[in-house]
Formats: structure tokens, C-alpha cells, sequence
């Protein structure tokens, strides 16, 4: 059997780091990617990288809590990454996922790259989070 959909690109990938207004400094003003969207009570920052999003959260906020301690040994710094997919059909991506023995969350309503839209999460077999990110719901 085929896909259930493709991959177009990488929607976004999450850095946990360790001085956020460091990282936003060099993400910024080294490498020209201007930050799109706080949310400070997540400790959350997008900026944006072309059609892509690099989002950082520091280690010590609600969401960089949830990959350990600092980057070392026991702690990493890459969160997930997400690919964006062409289509969002659930039921399909489910069965096919379940087909390859791979276990996936809960559907979300998630921010991307190209706006809000549906996604699941799912392990690679190094236990690495892959974000599968349907297109925007406004298309």
C-alpha cells in the first residue's frame, strides 16, 4: 500500500537552550530569522527560518522542563522536529502507522510554519520525536 501522504518539508524544529535571550539574539541578528510569535507563559519563542520555524524554549520553562536537565548526557536539546505533510487524513495515517508497528499520541491542533493545523506525534526507533503536521485548517 501507498502513503497515505507526503512529506513537503520541515515545518519547524524545537531547541531547548539554555540562555533564551542568547539564542534569540543569535537566531536574530546572525542569522536573519525575525521572531514571529511569543508565548511567554510556555517559555516559547518562533522565529522564522524561510518557510520553516525554529522554535526555542528554555530549559528552565514549562516546556524545556520536559527534555531533561541542561544539555548533557541525560539531557538533550533538540525537542522534535516536525514534517509537514500535504494532506491530514487521520484515519489513514493512523492505519499506516499502525501497519509499521509505530505508535503514535493524541491529534492536536498545533502552530506551525504555515499556520494552525492538525498533528500527531510519533518515536523514530532512537526514541527521537517526529511532529507528522497537517496543512493550516484555513487551507
Amino acid at each position: 500500500m501507498g502513503l497515505p501522504f507526503e512529506v513537503v518539508g520541515l515545518d519547524h524544529v524545537v531547541l531547548r537552550v539554555a540562555d533564551l535571550d542568547r539564542a534569540i539574539a543569535f537566531y536574530g541578528d546572525v542569522l536573519g530569522c525575525p521572531v514571529e510569535r511569543r508565548l511567554d507563559e510556555l517559555g516559547l519563542v518562533q522565529l522564522r527560518a524561510g518557510d520553516a520555524l525554529v522554535d526555542l524554549v528554555g530549559i528552565d520553562t514549562p516546556l524545556g522542563r520536559k527534555g531533561g536537565g541542561p544539555v548533557s548526557d541525560d539531557g538533550r536539546n533538540v525537542d522534535h522536529f516536525a514534517l509537514a505533510l500535504d494532506d491530514f487524513d487521520e484515519p489513514a495515517i493512523r492505519a499506516h502507522l499502525e501497519r509499521h508497528e509505530v505508535e503514535s499520541g493524541k491529534t492536536g491542533e498545533r502552530y506551525g510554519a504555515t499556520g494552525s493545523g492538525p498533528s500527531i506525534y510519533i518515536k523514530d526507533p532512537d526514541g527521537n520525536t517526529v511532529e507528522l503536521k497537517g496543512p493550516p485548517n484555513d487551507g
